[in-house]
């Protein structure tokens, strides 16, 4: 289970966030700079305990309207080779000293954990607290055959990365148990997975976040952040579909 170390850090998530922000494609700029207050997310535990994943909900109040983000992160002790294009920046900690901040989507234990919530096998994480499930994401696999597929499958190697103005495109490398031991009949599978970045309340109808309100979707995963009003918005953080390759 996630472990929340209450101490200082320098500079803030939100500090970094401010730099790092207006640099990415998805980014409604304001021409000011951003104004950001943390609004919700849930955090994901790695299973080897070595690195960090919180996945923040973030409104930009510089424009004429707030913009909410979902912006996944992941704290590392130590550099994560080839991963350059996704470094947020370092803070100190005031446990655990030097941390490195990554866009979770450049960060493969982030996207092995994301699958696994899909998947049922991760359990959301309460954000400030210890030991604690977040009951307020909801993840939905499709019925059919190709969603149940999913099930058994296991992401191998790094995700090929691409961001846009519509969010993060991930394409995961899987592979089955039973391919991995060689057994006949198990082709390896590319999975895509898509991080949405611009958040938008779902409609009353959909806010089951079953998959069917995506077309072309397997899955999908929602949370909840405060909007400007005080009042809980739900919305769409993430789909898994079929790679085209």
């Amino acid at each position: 289970m996630a472990v929340i170390h209450n101490t200082t850090l320098k500079p803030t998530k939100l500090e970094l966030l401010t730099t790092w922000l207006p640099s990415r494609p998805w980014y409604r700029g304001t021409g000011r700079e951003p104004q950001l207050a943390r609004v919700g997310g849930f955090r994901l535990d790695d299973p080897q305990g070595e690195v960090g994943i919180e996945c923040l909900v973030v409104t930009d109040r510089s424009g004429d309207a707030p913009v909410s983000y979902f912006v996944p992160l992941t704290y590392r002790g130590a550099p994560l080779d080839g991963a350059e294009q996704g470094l947020v920046g370092t803070l100190e900690h005031g446990i655990l000293g030097r941390r490195w901040i990554y866009d979770g989507a450049h960060d493969p234990v982030l996207a092995a954990e994301l699958l696994a919530l899909f998947q049922g096998r991760a359990e959301p994480q309460a954000q400030d607290a210890s030991d604690a499930r977040d009951e307020s994401v909801r993840h939905y696999l499709g019925e059919g055959v190709e969603a149940a597929a999913i099930g058994a499958l296991r992401m191998v190697g790094p995700a090929t990365v691409v961001s846009g103005p519509d969010g993060t495109d991930l394409t995961l490398d899987t592979i089955t148990e039973a391919a991995a031991d060689r057994r006949p009949g198990h082709a390896p599978a590319t999975l895509a997975l898509h991080i949405g970045r611009v958040l938008e309340p779902l409609a009353q109808e959909g806010a089951t976040g079953r998959a069917g309100t995506v077309p072309e979707c397997l899955g999908s995963l929602t949370g909840v952040w405060q909007s400007a009003d005080g009042t809980e918005a739900r919305g769409l953080f993430a789909t898994l579909g079929a790679a085209d390759r």
